[in-house]
């Protein structure tokens, strides 16, 4: 039987045209969606009531901001604060299993998890919080507390990540100056899950979330980039379809056409432009590739730098697997040289290219882990639910680095002194970022809901983090 292949000429077959409209369609839907989700945060903007001299004053800090976007490291499952950033070397093998160590840093008097040693020599760009608390040891409720600042309640209220977005990810374009076509709210790579990232906000501030994997021979970006075909291929499926589409020149003038004709445009140049390339790690040396760690984590924070060159405002990169009931010091011993390498590399190489004062890092889980060590069957060394304290490392975007904010007790099972609860900490990073905690969100209704939650709402506070800003 003779073996089917492409002609001599190069040309697609029809199967593979067929596949490649699903990528393109996918790419058409998400570019729509960007149109779509910029123009209605114009209207809003454009919608808005006459400006007093609070939202002049908002106006004016939002211009001079220091921060320009974010990168969260979202831990999710919860990492152990005291084997991370808030060791207990003192407390006995009964709390310290097998990681009884610290690394002494460049700061004299900061010292962290003996794992981290990479980490260890950027401590003087990056501030430790090591007095967070919120008390929820569920996983759905303290992920949407740490990520919202709020308990769950009537509104389902939207992630830091979304707040970001609907105040600095659709800026007004300036008289020539071409739309950027990055999504300006991304995870790599896959959804969080355990909450709804927009909230009552809704679909036009979801984050996009590439799927894939970084560390792949081909970061294969769902929606954008099709693992089957090459440059090549795509840009002949880009000129078939085309041909086969005559219905713009048929019945011209048509809003409607001319909007579809401007998504597939867009969702093209995201395929095989120069706005796709910001995915194409391979671009960069082998050098910068293997000193990020040649891992779905390492990549992922090289990508996350990439997007933020590019024009991204939120990049969340989802790395999970710290729900370590069982066996905890095995993972850790996996787990925690990766995350080093990756952090300590992403903040040296934003300070090395001067992105470091304009980029927030936002290293944080939905809690910690029970300080004492699980030792008894079947937990085998086990760390269990902790949010009476846990621990964040934020860097960057107007934070003072060298710092370490607040302490827990000799065991890291309470918080001694300067609590920082989740809403401290988010709307400490919107004053940063030039945006007002006082400010209305975008509400389907028209409700006015403000980006921090106000203190008739109930919730704790233990103030703006004024030391390390």
């Amino acid at each position: 039987m003779r073996p089917r292949r492409r002609n001599d000429r190069g040309r697609l077959s029809r199967r593979q045209v067929v596949h490649g409209g699903a990528i393109n369609a996918a790419g058409l839907m998400m570019a729509s969606q960007l149109i779509s989700a910029h123009r209605s945060a114009a209207d809003t903007v454009a919608a808005g009531a006459t400006p007093t001299s609070a939202d002049v004053d908002s106006a004016a800090r939002l211009e001079s901001a220091k921060a320009k976007a974010v990168i969260q490291i979202w831990l999710a499952g919860g990492p152990p604060h005291t084997d991370t950033f808030d060791p207990k070397p003192e407390s006995g093998s009964d709390y310290t299993g097998p990681l009884g160590g610290t690394s002494a840093t460049n700061v004299a008097g900061i010292h962290i998890g003996e794992l981290l040693t990479e980490l260890s020599k950027v401590a003087d760009k990056y501030a430790l919080i090591r007095s967070m608390t919120h008390g929820v040891n569920g996983h759905e409720t303290a992920s949407y507390l740490t990520q919202t600042g709020r308990m769950p309640g009537r509104l389902v209220y939207p992630a830091a990540g979304a707040v970001v977005t609907a105040f600095k990810g659709f800026p007004e374009l300036k008289p020539g100056e071409k739309e950027n076509l990055i999504p300006p709210y991304i995870v790599l790579t896959s959804p969080q899950g355990r909450f709804s990232e927009a909230g009552f906000m809704g679909i036009k501030y979801k984050p996009f979330a590439t799927g894939g994997d970084p560390n792949a021979a081909r970061f294969a970006v769902e929606g954008i980039i099709s693992p089957h075909l090459s440059k090549e291929q795509q840009l002949e499926r880009r000129r078939l379809l085309g041909e086969m589409n005559s219905l713009g020149s048929a019945i011209p003038g048509r809003p409607s056409l001319s909007m579809a004709a401007q998504a597939r445009q867009h969702a093209y140049d995201l395929i095989v432009g120069d706005a796709g390339n910001v995915f194409d790690l391979n671009t960069e040396p082998d050098e910068m590739r293997t000193r990020y760690g040649r891992t779905k984590f390492g990549q992922s924070c090289l990508a996350a730098r990439r997007l933020i060159e590019n024009g991204c405002k939120f990049v969340t990169i989802n790395h999970g697997g710290w729900d370590t009931h069982k066996d905890h010091f095995p993972s850790m011993r996996r787990k925690l040289p990766e995350l080093d390498r990756g952090l300590g590399t992403l903040i040296a190489d934003l300070d090395d290219r001067g992105m470091l004062d304009s980029t927030i890092v936002w290293c944080i889980g939905e809690f910690g882990r029970t300080p004492k060590v699980a030792s008894e069957s079947p937990w085998n060394g086990g760390r269990h639910h902790f949010g009476s304290v846990f621990s964040s490392l934020v860097a960057g975007g107007g934070f003072q680095g060298g710092h370490v904010v607040g302490t827990s007790d000799a065991r890291g099972e309470t918080v001694r002194d300067r609590p920082v609860y989740p809403g401290d900490l988010i709307g400490t990073m919107y004053e940063l970022l030039g945006i007002d905690p006082e400010a209305s969100l975008p509400h389907p209704m028209g409700e006015f809901v403000r980006a921090t939650p106000g203190a008739d709402e109930g919730m704790k506070s233990g103030g703006r983090l004024k030391e390390i800003t």
